[in-house]
């Protein structure tokens, strides 16, 4: 049965001692264009932070310092292909949108220490509140409105290892796009490399038609009386004040295996793909759903991201730099998540990934020109499963780890690979969920877990 994830974390290190060293701003290498960049619908409900690390070890042949020199000088040629990142944000008084003001102010670039090192600050998988040392969150010495869209911080340990902690306003880059950046900056931090691949910026490609034609009726989304644009968070991204309790459910490659054999039971809609993330969302959903103290007849809604690049008429070009992402969704009264064959509960989850296409994906976003709303359900589940930053080779070689700096939130739950240990086994096909909930329906969630993964 999947395994409840054991940590391996010394309760007394909560605080990582980190002392900065540097702290400076970073520009391009050569003269940008000064322009505005249009933001699409997608972006404009993205102005917010969101911050990564990636844990390296120890590499005789580049010590830290020497990294975060050679970081910085490849951000300063990779910046004059990705100028938007140097930009800072402002408001459109005639269109009332939120813009990217290309002025090449610069990227911000923090150098730390800790006296701490890799190893004794605990297992990387587990979400140490203390990883949020590890990236700051603004630049002191700028005001609120001309703070960098974009800040690096590169932290050495005592063993020779280091943590390159990155935050980035998400309306720059979805998962993707940050794949992308990562494996260019990290070709500019070789001699003499070329970019990997040439990112391509221009947003109207996801503008909305116009007239904005809405033609389905979007459930997923919720209106709201503001302008678009307006620095809110939106409602399945608040964060209620209440006692949670965290844990992490591990589900190796037998565990997903076994739940893609249960999905095919039962007959399953022949149209349904039974994928691996297919079946952990819909596990997570039921338990997640049945966890609750009211479910007589409660409607019950998942969202889940959708990559559209693909699924559009023309699709988008593979190297476009944004948000090309939009909430699928599923729904079902709780009885039904309990009742019916999980082969059911997979089908309403491949239906909601499905139901993206083209004309549903342009309608998503007409919907936001006219409503200004926000994705509106339940919960989220985030994936940070498959997008690979841990397979990023830069000169001094692959993250150990990489993983979101994390909040702990009862309407998102996170998926997240686990550590690459250098072996063979089929471990990297794994997933671990992060899950923050009331101590009670921590209870009945973890009950309904395990029971489901050891039922025959």
């Amino acid at each position: 049965m999947g395994t409840l994830y054991q940590e391996h974390l010394d309760p007394s290190i909560h605080d990582l001692k980190v002392t900065l060293q540097d702290s400076t701003l970073v520009f391009p290498s050569q003269e940008t264009e000064k322009k505005s960049i249009f933001l699409s619908n997608i972006d404009q409900v993205l102005n917010f932070n969101v911050q990564t690390i990636h844990f390296f070890p120890a590499n005789p042949d580049f010590a830290p310092e020497v990294v975060a020199s050679r970081l910085k000088t490849a951000l300063e040629k990779v910046l004059v292909s990705y100028d938007l990142m140097a930009g800072r944000t402002k408001m459109n008084p005639q269109s009332g949108r939120l813009e990217v003001e290309c002025n090449a102010a610069g990227v911000g670039f923090v150098v730390a220490s800790t006296q701490f090192s890799l190893d004794e600050i605990g297992d990387l998988v587990y979400p140490n509140p203390a990883f949020r040392e590890l990236i700051v969150q603004s630049m002191d010495n700028l005001e609120a409105d001309n703070q960098p869209l974009c800040i690096f911080q590169v932290t050495s340990f005592k063993c020779g290892g280091f943590a390159m902690g990155m935050s980035t306003n998400h309306v720059l880059f979805d998962g993707i796009s940050v794949k992308i950046f990562l494996e260019n900056l990290a070709s500019q931090a070789f001699d003499d490399k070329p970019l990997v691949v040439i990112p391509i910026h221009d947003r109207h490609l996801l503008a909305a038609r116009s007239p904005p034609l809405v033609t389905f009726p979007h459930p997923e989304l919720l209106k709201l009386e503001l302008p678009i644009g307006e620095d809110s968070i939106p409602p399945v991204f608040d964060c209620k004040q209440e006692d949670l309790d965290f844990k992490i459910f591990k589900l190796n490659s037998d565990n997903i295996s076994y739940l893609k054999e249960k999905a095919k039971m039962n007959g399953p809609n022949e149209n349904t793909k039974i994928t691996s993330f297919n079946v952990v969302t819909a596990l997570i959903w039921r338990c997640k759903a049945l966890s609750s103290c009211n479910n007589s007849q409660r409607l019950s809604t998942v969202l889940y991201a959708v990559d559209i690049r693909s699924r559009l008429k023309p699709p988008l070009p593979f190297s476009y730099c944004g948000n090309a992402v939009l909430s699928a969704y599923a729904s079902s009264i709780c009885p039904k998540l309990e009742d019916e064959p999980f082969s059911k509960i997979v089908d309403m989850v491949s239906e909601g990934a499905a139901r993206m296409t083209d004309e549903y994906a342009r309608s998503a976003i007409d919907w936001g020109e006219i409503y200004k709303g926000f994705p509106n359900g339940e919960f989220l589940i985030s994936s940070w499963w498959k997008l690979g930053f841990s397979e990023v080779e830069y000169p001094w070689g692959k993250p150990r780890y990489s993983c979101p700096v994390v909040y702990h939130r009862k309407d998102i739950i996170l998926l997240f690979p686990d550590i690459n240990n250098g072996s063979n086994n089929n471990n990297g096909n794994g997933v671990n969920v992060l899950v923050a909930l009331p101590a009670k329906e921590m209870e009945k969630f973890q009950s309904l877990f395990h029971n489901f993964l050891a039922s025959n």
